[in-house]
């Protein structure tokens, strides 16, 4: 196996890694908060996440969070919940994920089985150090329906389409949020008290369901 280690991300990809290990590690890990590990077709990512990670994912998932509440949708946050599809060598234990469109159908469930249980519709995904393994095939094939990446200076998002992602301006599950918005929001939470920008978030909401009465 060859290793690639970076710090202070601490992030490691191993190739040649079968779904057995997989598996074990997960296991070896099981309930420890601190490491994630993402496996497609016999590469292995293994992060332990910074600080400087772990601001801008819990930024963004607080924004969706705040977003659904005004708009009057139900949701259900799975966090960095492991999801595996081993008929396809594939699992990822994603920065954030929600359930929005389909958040009724997995409300009751305690175990998500991506064989019979829908995806999550919306991932968060942030990615400000290389190399990284390319998650957006591994999230193709599961049948994500939408990304959104942050890359240390940007919020992208990304919208499935047949087979691949293409880049959009727009997020489709929290219209109408835009790239634009979201990185906005989320440089704003760096400078700014919780509260305060909780706040004006809040009122953007109020002002954005406003205008499409």
């Amino acid at each position: 196996m060859a290793a690639v280690l970076h710090l202070p991300e601490q992030k490691v990809i191993l190739k040649g890694v079968s779904w057995d290990t997989y598996e074990r590690l997960l296991a070896e890990h099981e309930g420890e908060s601190g490491t994630r590990f993402t496996y497609d077709s016999g590469i292995l990512e293994i992060l332990v996440p910074s600080a400087r990670h772990e601001k801008p994912n819990r930024i963004l998932a607080s924004l969706v969070e705040v977003l659904a509440e005004e708009m009057g949708l139900n949701i259900e946050s799975l966090g960095s919940t492991t999801l595996k599809r081993p008929d396809l060598l594939k699992g990822f234990e994603p920065d954030s994920c929600f359930y929005i469109q389909h958040a009724d159908t997995i409300r009751e469930s305690e175990e998500i089985d991506l064989t019979v249980d829908p995806p999550p519709d919306l991932v968060i995904e942030i990615d400000i150090t290389s190399p990284s393994l390319d998650k957006l095939p591994l999230y193709s094939a599961i049948g994500v329906p939408e990304v959104w990446r942050y890359d240390g200076t940007h919020v992208t998002m990304h919208r499935l389409a047949g087979e691949c992602y293409v880049e959009v301006t727009h997020s489709v599950v929290l219209p109408p949020l835009t790239t634009e918005h979201a990185t906005r929001f989320l440089e704003e939470r760096k400078q700014v008290p919780s509260t305060v920008w909780l706040r004006a978030v809040r009122a953007w909401a109020r002002e954005q369901r406003t205008l499409s009465d």
